[in-house]
């Protein structure tokens, strides 16, 4: 907080209207106190104060936090930084206050507006006491804990394995260390691979963390400590791979993370058709060493066999389709059908490359917005080609579910297919995630977030993850949780797709010119349709009625040449309050089997024709009735 200096003015000016009042601690509009947090109003006060100048991450680590606090304080900038920027409506491409400098810090540029003979107000934090260091920390844990929860899982994840004897591994990025690279999916690939091999060998006694996590370090130069700290884990699998026009090598080492000390090492040599079982042998190599340090028996899976394509084709082509579904856009998600479709050509017998297929059928309707139907059918053909081979496999059970859920609304049977999959390796984080939201849609919101954090738990750093568990929030009304989960997702990738229900977040608490600020904000990245839906939904609900119908036209109009789910269309309809188009869009949408018709029970914003009998008859056809 700002010190009480005479020579001090009491506030500055910036901007057309922004007031920073130093001694009252609070940032204006036109007079209006404007809603910003602790710790991004204290980085705009020191910002203020050195006006002009470079302000390194460093620097802004030691003024709010001080000397010596043991936090990873980069997600916690990078969330201040974003709070700031919204609450001035500051475009980071074009910036009118704060100027990012890459990889070096922050410059705040405006003009300020300073009375004369004044000299510049000093917002250095007094030396505090133990209490308010403390309360600090606190603040700065909570933060991260919201976003993505890495501190906080490393202390119950100490405590859980003293406990129950049941450690964590992370299996960091394989590198590459061929010079080539177009190489790059197959290192990928067998480091999600590495992933599912562990994962699957004794879940009772050894946690994996998730694929989404790990690739955050991929070509990371921080500590060793630092990244398993942040992940919650005891041990660590470094590998690197080398591979030539007949030969792969895999070398890896296994790190004690307490200690750096070294558990086991290896050196694997293969012909490319033998990749898949020379990964099978790695982990169990690895699966021994741990064993020996926890003592005690342990169950262990059969080393998985090499599939039928003794040239190592399909398993190449396998893990292109893997590199492309992970990037997670339509155009990547297409490209991903072809290589898996090509892998189950190669080799019909694969039961994981048709249950990968089958994901990326039923993940490509949301992403695309095409018709649903065809999609899911393809999904389904897939997901079950993918049981017939092998009943065990818990990523077939995941498909199915998720297809027979939002194709069928068979909720009983989506409910056994997530269950068997968990059963089957409750180290499958998806399997978990997409249980929570199918304990989402039936409001049973409690289960929901249990479930969600188990999913965080095994894939801490997942932002889809913290997304979705900021949805079963809105949905369950919680609408400030919500919207601070969703910031701080924000904070990390502003341009998430998956967090743009904030703006439905943002209208119940009234909030709509930060509603109308992230669809500017996402509208060069967003299909004209879905731009135009948040606009007629936000304007809708703050009482702009004929602009809200104004932007319900450019739906109709743009989703002429983009495709749009009939579902958007009735979430758009829902913000203008206008019961008939709602109540004729949904049923378009149930029509159409479009992937909104599952949120009917628990939306809020349908709460205004939850008693019409027609929406009723809406919810027992989908399967969600009374």
């Amino acid at each position: 907080m700002a010190t009480d200096s005479p020579q001090a003015p009491a506030s500055l000016r910036f901007g057309a209207d922004f007031e920073l009042d130093f001694k009252g601690f609070e940032l204006r509009r036109a007079g209006r106190p404007l809603n910003l947090e602790r710790i991004p109003l204290e980085i705009l006060l020191f910002l203020v104060e050195q006006r002009g100048q470079l302000v390194s991450r460093d620097q802004i680590a030691v003024r709010v936090w001080g000397k010596g606090t043991f936090l990873d304080i980069d997600n916690s900038i990078n969330i201040a930084i974003s709070k700031i920027r919204q609450v001035l409506q500051d475009n980071p491409d074009e910036p009118r206050f704060i100027q990012t400098v890459t990889k070096r810090g922050y410059r705040f540029i405006a003009a300020v507006q300073v009375p004369e003979n004044l000299t510049p107000p000093s917002v250095t934090l007094p030396a505090a006491p133990r209490l308010r260091r403390l309360a600090v920390t606190l603040v700065t844990a909570l933060a991260l804990l919201i976003g993505l929860g890495a501190i906080a899982l490393l202390s119950r994840s100490k405590k859980a394995a003293a406990a129950t004897g049941r450690v964590m591994l992370a299996v960091l990025p394989f590198k590459n260390l061929t010079a080539d690279s177009t190489q790059e999916y197959l290192t990928d690939g067998l480091t999600e691979e590495m992933i599912t091999q562990l994962g699957s060998r004794d879940p009772a006694r050894l946690g994996v963390i998730a694929r989404t996590s790990v690739m955050h370090y991929k070509s990371s130069t921080r500590p060793l400590q630092d990244i398993a700290a942040e992940l919650g884990v005891q041990y660590v699998l470094l590998a690197s791979v080398r591979r030539d026009s007949s030969d792969v090598r895999v070398s890896a080492q296994l790190i004690q993370a307490k200690d750096q000390t070294q558990a086991w090492a290896g050196q694997f040599d293969r012909a490319p058709g033998g990749v898949l079982g020379m990964e099978s042998e790695i982990a169990q190599k690895i699966a021994d060493a741990i064993e020996s340090r926890l003592g005690g028996p342990r169950p262990s899976k059969p080393a998985t066999s090499v599939r039928g394509d003794p040239s190592g084709e399909a398993y190449d082509l396998y893990l292109k389709g893997q590199y492309y579904v992970n990037k997670r856009s339509a155009s990547d998600l297409e490209t991903a059908i072809g290589y898996f479709r090509q892998s189950t050509e190669r080799d019909s017998t694969d039961a994981r490359a048709f249950a990968a297929l089958a994901d990326a059928y039923s993940l490509l309707p949301g992403y695309s917005m095409r018709p649903t139907k065809p999609l899911l059918a393809n999904a389904r053909a897939a997901a079950l080609k993918a049981l017939a081979l092998d009943s065990t496999l818990p990523e077939a059970h995941t498909a199915l579910a998720l297809i027979v859920e939002n194709s069928d609304w068979n909720w009983q049977t989506a409910g056994q297919e997530f269950r068997r999959a968990i059963a089957l390796n409750p180290n499958y984080a998806t399997a978990h995630h997409w249980y929570a939201e199918y304990l989402m849609w039936w409001g049973r919101f409690d289960d929901a977030l249990k479930e969600s954090e188990r999913a965080r738990q095994l894939d801490p750093l997942s932002l889809i993850i913290a997304a979705d568990n900021g949805a079963i929030l809105y949905y369950a009304r919680q609408y400030d949780k919500a919207i601070a989960k969703w910031e701080s997702v924000i904070g990390v990738d502003p341009d998430f797709a998956k967090a743009d229900l904030i703006v439905a977040a943002y209208a119940e608490r009234g909030r709509f010119a930060d509603a109308l600020a992230r669809a500017e904000r996402r509208r060069p990245s967003l299909p004209k349709p879905i731009y135009w839906c948040l606009l007629a939904y936000t304007y809708g609900r703050s009482g702009q009625t004929e602009r809200a119908r104004q932007a319900f036209e450019r739906i109709l109009q743009t989703s002429r040449s983009t495709p749009l789910q009939s579902g958007m269309l009735a979430w758009a309809a829902s913000g203008l309050r206008d019961a008939e188009l709602t109540l004729r869009w949904l049923e378009q949408g149930l029509a159409d089997h479009s992937n909104e018709m599952t949120n009917l029970k628990i939306n809020p914003t349908y709460d205004f024709v939850r008693s019409d009998p027609r929406f009723q008859r809406l919810l027992d056809r989908v399967g969600l009735g009374r």
